[in-house]
């Protein structure tokens, strides 16, 4: 990982859109600040696409694709990405899976919650599990007292056990039944939304964030950027980011920002 000083400006001044994680990456201590959220904003207005790619849960996503200074967001991991049309006044929304497929994931689940919650002491259901649609998280340090890593393998071993994908973030471990991750989704999303191939313009963009479930887009993007606590998981995490900023979390989301509009007109 080199600091980000050494993306060149000339790759810089490329850049079409950012995509960027959300929790611990625009966040702070789970808090989303007035800088991330003005850095969102002025990325907008500059012209380049921007798109939370984060494992967060529908009922979120739905805000944030009304409300948020977005293009589009894909949400709980890949299972699905939401776009407001403001031209027709309304939300599309795409899932990869049926909604009786989803269904069914989530009565499997739900046998796989009590058997986590039974054989992880200190584990609990998170709480925006209400608001999803296609995974199970289990919160081992947002609202609990951190667990162990020991805790998150085991957690992690269980979704396996069962058939089940699981990915950890910066605060869950989240697992479904499918095959699918961010990248995935974030390539139809942006296929679908902008006919853009994320495979063949992929150095045209670039994806910021800052844990393990990160990990496919910090290996497709040559321009990836991991925020300063990204070093806190260095060792879980299969492929780095090529860049890493100064700052942790929400104010290094903005550092970023501030790297691209500087080439973009926009100080």
């Amino acid at each position: 990982m080199r600091p980000l000083a050494a993306f060149p400006l000339a790759e810089r001044r490329r850049i079409r859109g950012v995509l960027t994680d959300i929790d611990e990456t625009l966040t702070t201590s789970g808090r989303l600040t007035a800088a991330a959220y003005a850095a969102l904003e002025r990325l907008k207005e500059a012209g380049l696409l921007v798109v939370p790619v984060t494992g967060r849960p529908a009922g979120w996503c739905d805000h944030i694709a009304r409300m948020w200074p977005v293009d589009a967001v894909v949400g709980e991991n890949g299972a699905f990405y939401f776009r407001y049309d403001a031209a027709e006044q309304r939300l599309v929304k795409r899932f990869l899976v049926p909604e009786a497929g989803r269904f069914a994931g989530r009565c499997r689940l739900a046998t796989l919650r009590d058997r986590i919650l039974a054989e992880v002491p200190g584990a609990a259901v998170a709480s925006d599990q209400p608001y999803r649609e296609a995974d199970l998280a289990i919160d081992y340090r947002e609202d609990v007292t951190p667990l162990s890593g020991a805790a998150i393998d085991r957690i992690v071993a269980l979704f396996a056990e069962a058939g089940a994908t699981a990915k950890v973030s910066s605060i869950h471990v989240n697992g479904w039944f499918g095959h699918y991750d961010k990248l995935a989704m974030a390539r139809l999303a942006f296929a679908e939304c902008f006919a853009i191939d994320l495979d063949a313009e992929r150095e045209a963009f670039v994806f910021i964030g800052d844990s393990p479930n990160d990990a496919p887009m910090f290996a497709h993007f040559p321009h990836s950027v991991g925020v300063a606590n990204v070093v806190a998981f260095r060792d879980q995490i299969a492929s780095l980011p090529a860049y890493v900023t100064k700052a942790p979390s929400g104010a290094g989301f903005a550092e970023l920002a501030e790297a691209l509009l500087a080439t973009h007109g926009r100080v």
